[in-house]
């Protein structure tokens, strides 16, 4: 599970003692929720689903993959299925070609989601070993998931632009400009990240 809400909460506190664009920020918007995902294969399936296309359409995508394979869309299941069947539930070739590294690299035990590296890049470098799962899913999954709380998806243009509103920068850093900044929040940075999406575009700041 993602980070609860007693952790989100002194991971924001730990940032806003140390920033104070963080510190007028939460007086007016106040915590934001936990974001939490399960962890597993088809948080990972569900994530390739969604890249690209609308919430309503991944949706539309994920029900008739639940109806041709089953609620449970075990890997087996999905590798059995040729690419018109796959096609017709509304994965593109490309869509495929990742949902089957997927797949492949379960079945295989070549990738063990439920037990991933302790180490964050490890965990990220074994992630990013699924076709379709770049550095930014593979952030998203450990800090949702498995709520790993110093995770920082510094490539996220939404947390970027955060960070130019709360910290009062000249312009919205880089990924590397970012991940500079953010050091000296550690051991926190994931719950600052989640204070980024919180604040961003919020009309009250």
């Amino acid at each position: 599970m993602g980070l609860t809400k007693k952790q989100l909460r002194a991971g924001i506190d730990h940032v806003a003692g140390r920033e104070s664009g963080f510190a007028k920020a939460l007086e007016v918007v106040g915590y934001p929720e936990p974001r939490i995902r399960p962890t597993g294969y088809k948080t990972l399936l569900r994530t390739i689903v969604g890249q690209q296309v609308s919430v309503a359409a991944a949706a539309s995508v994920w029900n008739k993959l639940e109806a041709e394979l089953g609620e449970e869309i075990h890997a087996e299941e999905l590798l059995a299925r040729d690419f018109d069947t796959l096609r017709a539930c509304g994965l593109s070739r490309q869509k495929q070609g990742y949902a089957r590294s997927l797949c492949e690299l379960v079945t295989s035990g070549a990738l063990d989601i439920d037990n991933l590296p302790a180490d964050d890049e490890d965990a990220i470098e074994e992630l990013t070993r699924i076709k379709g799962i770049g550095r930014w899913s593979a952030e998203i999954y450990l800090l949702f998931a498995e709520g790993r709380a110093d995770i920082f998806p510094a490539g996220d243009l939404a947390v970027q632009a955060g960070m130019h509103q709360l910290l009062g920068l000249k312009e919205r850093p880089s990924e590397k400009e970012a991940r500079a900044l953010a050091g000296e929040w550690s051991p926190h940075r994931g719950a600052a990240a989640i204070f980024t999406w919180h604040c961003y575009n919020n009309s009250a700041l």
